[in-house]
């Protein structure tokens, strides 16, 4: 593979609530999937997350996820197609509003936490969150879990995708995500991490929870700016890759 994109989620911060380092991460990463509002983040702040991915160059992807603020959209919700799909309209109608009122433009969509593990495995929401991309802007890229039911309903849809890696959680050997539930789901070794990704990228496999290998074909490799010690993470995962002669290039929105 010869180039790889380096995503974060970001636009999530709120006074009483700081996850994460914004500039930092934008300084290391090539897209923003940058947060609508339903679980997390405030409409000034995700409009200042959106200005500073801007001046920086970075792709702006919208990162809209269940109405679960409490639990920061990572609880499964069981919503009905009707307004799941009403829901997943408005926040990208939202984050496109925000996008354009700075000079920027939202290039693709990824869903976050619970929505994003749910349409992983489920048809049904899955359906639902095509539709709402599909009514909103048909010319944006779904990025999903590589290898997850999302991207084939998308794709027979006619939408673009792309596949997702994620630099800081475990797999489970047949490559979901290890549940953040469970011991060993986050990473937080930026070493570790980033050997990681020198293998996925070069060698199209991730390490499983077990032991085994598991293959893994991803355009994109996510690490969650509200991780501990994220922006080290990035780091090291970015002068890794470009060590080993991978270029970090965005996968949408050039």
């Amino acid at each position: 593979m010869a180039s790889i994109d380096l995503n974060s989620d970001l636009g999530e911060n709120v006074a009483d609530r700081i996850v994460s380092d914004d500039e930092s991460m934008l300084d290391l990463v090539t897209s923003a999937n940058v947060a609508c509002g339903f679980h997390a983040g405030s409409p000034e702040g995700i409009r200042a997350t959106i200005a500073s991915a801007v001046a920086g160059g970075v792709v702006i992807g919208a990162h809209p996820g269940y109405r679960d603020y409490e639990n920061f959209g990572r609880t499964k919700v069981d919503i009905d197609s009707a307004t799941l799909q009403a829901h997943v309209e408005y926040q990208l109608g939202a984050l496109i509003g925000l996008a354009a009122a700075v000079g920027g433009k939202v290039a693709y969509v990824k869903p976050h936490g619970a929505l994003y593990n749910t349409i992983a495995r489920d048809e049904r929401q899955s359906q639902d969150v095509v539709a709402a991309i599909r009514a909103i802007d048909p010319s944006l890229v779904l990025l999903g879990l590589a290898g997850g039911v999302v991207l084939d309903v998308a794709e027979r849809a006619g939408l673009q995708t792309a596949a997702e890696a994620f630099a800081d959680r475990a797999y489970q050997p047949d490559g979901q995500l290890v549940s953040r539930t469970e011991p060993g789901s986050v990473l937080h070794d930026p070493a570790a991490v980033a050997e990681r990704m020198v293998r996925l990228a070069g060698e199209g496999v991730i390490r499983a929870i077990d032991g085994t290998d598991v293959p893994v074909s991803a355009q994109s490799i996510c690490v969650h700016g509200d991780s501990p010690g994220s922006v080290a993470m990035a780091a090291e995962t970015k002068r890794m890759l470009q060590q080993a002669g991978i270029t970090i290039a965005p996968f949408a929105g050039v």
